[in-house]
């Protein structure tokens, strides 16, 4: 029986210095020569997906954008995609009556960009967009009439929790929304994609795509509850939030010990068989 191997990266595949360790990529790059069919589903775009996973032979299609894309990791070609409607404009303009200036991902005239008004940038935006210095898809703007052009695929608010929260509570039933505090800054995000974006689902759709019988996660957030509630095994790393602790198969140990890695080392078993 083929399974999928699933995995979240920040806060489970990767260390806490957001990078795959050497021995991850040693031990997952070997039992995917063995023949594991090995993915991570991320909410990190494929550009900075790949810089963290640099050195990791995942061969098959890749989860990106919480589920927005799925990309083939050999040619970049993006295999299955989710894009908002034109009621999204409503949306983008609601957070900005609130004061809430959004970093927007959009593909405009084919090409991935991430725009945003730089002169409105809340301090937890401007420290992302930082940590993101020499990134192509940087597209700053003078004014927000940018903040509509292209196709837009995901919206990402960094903004004090008591202003995001009552947009959270007003979309979370019209959009998938993820709400959480980020693992690196503990700044407030608040993430809207449209409503059939998820992990979950582009699991289901690349268990489908790869002819898998059965799927094996990992997680540590909020946003992996979705997937865990869809795989047949589900393992929460030892730093996971305990809300995801609840609904797995078992704990395993942390991300900073490799726990996954460690985790696949003893129990895969070869889809050959």
């Amino acid at each position: 029986m083929k399974t999928l191997y699933v995995s979240d990266l920040d806060g489970t595949l990767l260390r806490n210095d957001q990078r795959t360790s050497d021995y991850t990529n040693k031990i997952i790059n070997k039992l995917v020569k063995e023949g594991m069919l090995f993915s991570y589903a991320t909410a990190r775009s494929y550009v900075t997906a790949q810089k963290v996973t640099e050195g990791l032979n995942a061969e098959i299609p890749l989860i990106v954008y919480n589920g927005a894309f799925i990309i083939n990791n050999k040619t970049g070609r993006i295999i299955i995609s989710n894009f908002f409607d034109s009621q999204i404009y409503a949306v983008i303009k609601d957070l900005i009556n609130n004061n809430i200036y959004p970093m927007v991902y959009s593909f405009i005239d084919g090409i991935e960009k991430m725009s945003f008004v730089k002169n409105k940038c809340s301090k937890g935006m401007k420290e992302h967009i930082k940590s993101r210095k020499g990134d192509k898809r940087a597209n700053p703007l003078e004014n927000q009439d940018g903040l509509y052009n292209g196709d837009i695929f995901y919206i990402t608010c960094i903004d004090d929790r008591k202003k995001l929260e009552p947009l959270y509570e007003k979309y979370r039933n019209s959009y998938h929304c993820v709400f959480q505090e980020d693992i690196y800054t503990n700044e407030q995000w608040l993430e809207i994609m449209p409503l059939n974006t998820s992990k979950a689902n582009a699991v289901k759709e690349l268990k489908k795509y790869l002819n898998c019988k059965k799927s094996v996660v990992f997680g540590d957030g909020i946003n992996d509850i979705d997937m865990f509630e869809i795989s047949d095994e589900c393992y929460a790393v030892k730093n996971a939030a305990d809300e995801l602790k609840k609904i797995a198969t078992q704990i395993i140990d942390s991300n900073n010990n490799d726990g996954v890695a460690k985790w696949l080392e003893n129990n895969f078993t070869s889809n050959k068989k």
